[in-house]
């Protein structure tokens, strides 16, 4: 057996992220395989009914490239609901990780994103992003759905970005 340390752990970890921000199509079946999992055996049957959206990257050509191809898979090996397609991006904006000093944040406003608010209405919602920040995109998304009338289950995160201050 051969023992790992925290360190091999941490290089493959940020591997794995990167190539799914990369939209490698290897890491990004193994990520949604892993996430099928997840979910299967978090919430078993109940599965069918959740849709499942991500919260959209900062660009169009990112979201397309990193979470189209995503979501299919994870919604084809767990049976939960595509909500890919009920959220678009229209404009571009900043990254939040890239311009935290910034304060930037996810702008969902109509003239960034539009929703198909029906289709959300009284539906089971589980919100993913690939890697958590401060949590304001996870929060300002779970408080629209949540205003279009979703149910808003909670939240699935592949990493952690975590800074170093002096």
């Amino acid at each position: 057996m051969r023992i790992r340390n925290v360190g091999e752990d941490a290089i493959e970890n940020r591997k794995l992220v990167w190539g799914f921000k990369d939209a490698d199509r290897e890491i990004t079946l193994k990520v949604a395989r892993m996430t099928a999992s997840y979910l299967l055996n978090e919430f078993g049957d109940r599965v069918k009914n959740i849709v499942f959206v991500c919260i959209p990257a900062s660009t169009y050509e990112q979201n397309e490239n990193r979470y189209r191809f995503f979501c299919e898979q994870v919604c084809s090996l767990a049976g939960v609901v595509n909500g890919f397609s009920h959220i678009r991006l229209l404009a571009d904006r900043p990254s939040v990780h890239e311009n935290r000093k910034k304060k930037t944040h996810a702008d969902f406003s109509d003239q960034s994103v539009k929703f198909d608010e029906d289709f959300f209405k009284e539906k089971d919602v589980l919100i993913y992003d690939d890697v958590v920040t401060t949590g304001t995109s996870y929060a300002e998304l779970a408080n629209r759905l949540e205003f279009f009338g979703a149910n808003v289950l909670g939240g699935l995160f592949l990493g952690k970005t975590f800074y170093r201050y002096s």
